[in-house]
C-alpha cells in the first residue's frame, strides 16, 4: 500500500478532522456513518459500557486490548467512543484517529500511525497534545503488537491512549510481553477488556424492562442473608422470569439477534449464517459448508460432560484428535467457546478432561436452524452453559485477565464419580482472597433436593439452579436460574 492510499484510508476513516477544518459539527458523521447506520436499524437502547471510561475520562497514555468474537460490535464500540471524543469541549476532535485495520499488514500500521500524527499536526499549534487511537480488528495483522510497541517504546505514541480491538487473542502474538508489560500506561483502566454478548440483565432491560433485576452481589456472597431476602421479595414473579429465560436461551445475546427476536419473534437465518460465516473463517475454514453447524452440534450435545477429544473428533469426522483439538482452541480464542477444567481445591487437575461451554446460546440454536436433521439444544443444557459463562464473566470483572487465561471456572467431582458444575474457585475481595459458592445447574421444577445431594455431600453448600423452585432455607439453596443469572452479573 502506497501512503496516498494510507492517507485516504484515515482521512475516510476520520470525517470529524474534516468537519473540523470546515468549521462544522464534529459529531455530524455519526448520522450518516454506515456502521452506525447498520445499528439503527436493529436498536434496542442498548450500549456497551466496556470504553465508557474512554469515553468520558481525561485522555491519559493508557494502552488496552479490547477482545471478543465477531459480529458483537467492537466497531460500533469504537465509533460510539469516536463520537463521544468528538463531542466534548475538553478534546479536540483531532485528537481521535481511527483506523480499520481490516486488509493492512503490518508496515502499513507503522506508517498509519506516523502518517496519522501527520495529518493532524494542526492540533498542535499550541501544545502537544495526546492522541487517542482507536485501532479495529488489528489482531488480524501478523506482527501487529511489534509494530506498536516499537512506537511505544520510541515515538509520541508512548503517551497517547490506545485502544487495540481483535477478534481472536492469538497465541503468537505476545500481548502481555509486548504491550501490557510497562507499555500500557499509568491509568486505572483495564488494559485487556472483553466485549461478550449481552448478559440476561442487558437482555431484560432492553427486551422487558418491565422485570425487576436484582442487584449484583460477590461470587462469594450468593447465600448471604440478604440475597435470600432480594429473592423473597421477587419471589411472586418467578413465572415472568422463567419464561424471560427461555427466550434468552432462544435467542442469546448478541445485540441484533436481541433485537430481532424481540420485535420479529425469531432470530433470522440471514444474522445466523453472518454467524456461521464468521466461525467458518476463524475456526474450520478448511472443511465443508456445513462443518461449522456440525461442529457446535457436537460440542452443545456434550456440554454437560467432559469432552472426550478423541471419540468426539472421530464422530464428527475429523482426519485426527490434534485437527480436533486446533479447532476447539480456536473457537476458545475467538471468544465462542470456554473450557470448564476439573479442578480441586481450586486448582486445575493436569490432564483430566474439561467440558467446553459455548458462551451464547445462539451458537448452540444455530445448527438446527441451519441443518436439517441436527437436533435443538434442549435448555437444561443450554442452562448450564449460560451459568457457566455467567460466572466466568462475573470473576473477569473481578480480576482481569482470567477469562482470556482460561482461569475461570471449573467441575468438581465426589469420590464416588459424581460431578459438580461448578466448584468453588479463589477470587479477590476487599478482604482478602476468598472463594465462590459451588453451582449446580439442574434446570427442574420439582425433586430438586435429591439433585442437591451431591453439591451437599461435597461442599456442605451451594446453590442448585432450578426452573422455578426458590428455596433458601437449607445448606444449599434452590434458585432460578435466571434469577441466579441477575446475581451473578
Amino acid at each position: 500500500m502506497r501512503d496516498d492510499q494510507r492517507r485516504q484510508r484515515l482521512a475516510d476513516a476520520n470525517p470529524w478532522w474534516r468537519a473540523v477544518a470546515g468549521g462544522q459539527d464534529p459529531v455530524a458523521w455519526t448520522g450518516h456513518h454506515p456502521v452506525l447506520k447498520g445499528r439503527a436499524a436493529h436498536d434496542l437502547g442498548f450500549r456497551a459500557g466496556v470504553l465508557n471510561d474512554v469515553q468520558s475520562g481525561p485522555v491519559t497514555d493508557q494502552l488496552a486490548v479490547l477482545t471478543g468474537p465477531r459480529r458483537i460490535g467492537k466497531s460500533v464500540a469504537l465509533l460510539d467512543a469516536a463520537a463521544a471524543l468528538c463531542g466534548r469541549r475538553d478534546v479536540d476532535a483531532r485528537q481521535v484517529i481511527y483506523l480499520p485495520c481490516d486488509g493492512l499488514a503490518a508496515q502499513d500500521v507503522h506508517r498509519c500511525l506516523v502518517l496519522g500524527r501527520e495529518l493532524t499536526r494542526s492540533v498542535d499549534r499550541d501544545q502537544p497534545r495526546r492522541r487517542v487511537w482507536l485501532l479495529d480488528e488489528i489482531s488480524g495483522v501478523a506482527g501487529w503488537t511489534s509494530v506498536l510497541k516499537l512506537a511505544r517504546d520510541n515515538t509520541a505514541f508512548g503517551g497517547d491512549t490506545v485502544i487495540a480491538t481483535g477478534s481472536r487473542w492469538a497465541a503468537d502474538e505476545d500481548i502481555e510481553g509486548n504491550l501490557l508489560a510497562g507499555r500500557a500506561g499509568t491509568g486505572p483502566g483495564r488494559r485487556t477488556r472483553l466485549l461478550l454478548p449481552m448478559t440476561f440483565r442487558e437482555y431484560l432491560a432492553a427486551s422487558r424492562p418491565e422485570l425487576a433485576r436484582p442487584a449484583p452481589v460477590h461470587v462469594s456472597a450468593l447465600q448471604d442473608r440478604s440475597v435470600a431476602n432480594a429473592l423473597d421479595a421477587v419471589g411472586f414473579d418467578l413465572d415472568s422470569y422463567d419464561l424471560a429465560w427461555q427466550d434468552y436461551l432462544t435467542c442469546g445475546g448478541f445485540p441484533r439477534a436481541v433485537a430481532e427476536h424481540t420485535r420479529l419473534g425469531a432470530v433470522s437465518v440471514a444474522y445466523l449464517n453472518d454467524l456461521r460465516s464468521w466461525l467458518r473463517a476463524d475456526v474450520d475454514p478448511d472443511r465443508p459448508q456445513d462443518s461449522v453447524p456440525r461442529l457446535l452440534d457436537g460440542i452443545s450435545q456434550r456440554a454437560t460432560s467432559p469432552l472426550n477429544i478423541t471419540a468426539t473428533a472421530a464422530a464428527l469426522g475429523y482426519p485426527s484428535r490434534d485437527i480436533f483439538a486446533r479447532r476447539l482452541n480456536r473457537l476458545v480464542s475467538s471468544c465462542a467457546a470456554i473450557w470448564c477444567p476439573r479442578r480441586e481445591a481450586e486448582q486445575a487437575v493436569p490432564g483430566a478432561q474439561a467440558k467446553l461451554y459455548l458462551t451464547d446460546p445462539l451458537l448452540a440454536a444455530l445448527p438446527a436452524r441451519l441443518r436439517t436433521g441436527l437436533p435443538a439444544p434442549d435448555m437444561t443444557m443450554l442452562t448450564e452453559m449460560a451459568t457457566g459463562v455467567a460466572l466466568a464473566r462475573a470473576i473477569d470483572d473481578l480480576e482481569e485477565g482470567r477469562w482470556v487465561t482460561g482461569d475461570t471456572i471449573g467441575y468438581a467431582r465426589t469420590p464416588t464419580g459424581h460431578e459438580v458444575d461448578l466448584g468453588p474457585v479463589m477470587v479477590p475481595s476487599a478482604n482478602g482472597p476468598v472463594t465462590t459458592v459451588p453451582l449446580e445447574s439442574k434446570w427442574v421444577e420439582q425433586g430438586w433436593k435429591g439433585e442437591a445431594r451431591t453439591i451437599d455431600a461435597k461442599f456442605g453448600r451451594g446453590i442448585l439452579a432450578t426452573k422455578s423452585v426458590l428455596d433458601t432455607t437449607g445448606n444449599v439453596w434452590a434458585v432460578p436460574a435466571p434469577l441466579l443469572a441477575l446475581l451473578l452479573q
